[in-house]
């Protein structure tokens, strides 16, 4: 015999709690009426490409807006500049000496990289 043998398969019954009340099931989604709306939107796709008029609906940006958009890729690129920066194992040297210069009531055992 198993050791489980003897587990109860049934489900886990509470005192106080009412029996009768069973979980609602989910409602399966259709596949088919997903692939329906994916065939019937790339109909239209490919209507409105087709279409004699030419539709624009390009949204111009203000001065503000531009500088704004050039301002943020600004600072991701020096960030991600700083971040590539260093190795992993300098980082770590850097926080193992950060530390060391905490008193020992904060006390973290150090990082290593090798074993």
């Amino acid at each position: 015999m198993s050791e489980y043998s003897f587990a109860s398969k049934s489900a886990l019954k509470l005192k106080g709690v009412d029996p009768s009340i069973t979980k609602k099931k989910k409602k399966k989604k259709s596949k088919d009426k997903d692939k329906e709306r994916e065939r019937e939107e790339a109909q239209q796709a490919i209507e409105s490409l087709s279409s004699d008029e030419p539709q624009v609906k390009e949204k111009k940006l203000t001065k503000a807006e531009l500088a704004y958009k050039k301002r943020r890729e600004d600072i991701e690129k020096e960030r991600i500049k700083n971040r590539a920066q260093f190795t992993h194992k300098d980082k770590v040297e850097k926080f193992n000496s950060y530390l060391n210069t905490l008193s020992e009531h904060y006390d973290i055992p150090k990082v290593s990289w090798t074993k």
